[in-house]
This record gives C-alpha cells, structure tokens and sequence, in this order.
C-alpha cells in the first residue's frame, strides 16, 4: 500500500529543496516512517530518475566522497500535483468508509 504513496512523499520533500538519498531517508524518517532505509530509497529514486520525474547533479561533500543531490524536472512537479489530488481524493473516500458518513 505504501509504494505508491512513498513516491509521493519522496516527490514533496524533494521539491521543497534539492537533497541526496541519505537526507531523503532521515526526512522520511523525522516524518514517521521508520521502515525506510537509502536501500529502499535509491531503487525507487534511479527508477524516478529514470522516468525523468528527478534530475541529478554530483555535488562535493564536506566529508567524504561527491554526493548525488535530487531535483524535480518538471514532469516530476506535475506528477507531484497528480499525487496530491489523487491522494487528496482517496482519503477523502477512506475517511468516509472509516465513518460511514456515505450509508
């Protein structure tokens, strides 16, 4: 259930400003969602990446090797968009069926 969603949320954060994998995992993390780790992170962002949702650029680390940081192209902010209102929309239902506010 949270594949979908997990994409949307890596979406949001990565559009408030451009981040590397393991800031994308401790943002998921402060957010509640502990089950994460960069092992189910970078798989989903080579996959965005791929789909031309998110750019990449090399970046110096103040220690250690260069960083791969994330932006959203603009195909990502649109699919972003698509996210919230489908998102928007299916809890909409879910909280109606939750209190039966449709019988």
């Amino acid at each position: 259930m949270l594949k979908g969603i997990l994409d949307g949320c890596l979406l949001a954060i990565i559009n408030e400003k451009e981040v590397y994998g393991y800031e994308l995992a401790e943002k998921l993390q402060n957010y509640g969602f502990d089950s994460f780790s960069e092992g189910t992170i970078y798989p989903l962002l080579l996959r965005m990446q791929k789909d031309n949702l998110v750019t990449s650029t090399l970046k110096k680390s103040t220690a250690g090797p260069k960083r791969k940081y994330y932006s959203l192209s603009e195909k990502g902010e649109q699919e972003l968009e698509h996210f919230i209102d489908r998102w928007n929309s299916l809890q909409t239902n879910v909280n109606q069926v939750l209190k039966k506010d449709n019988q």
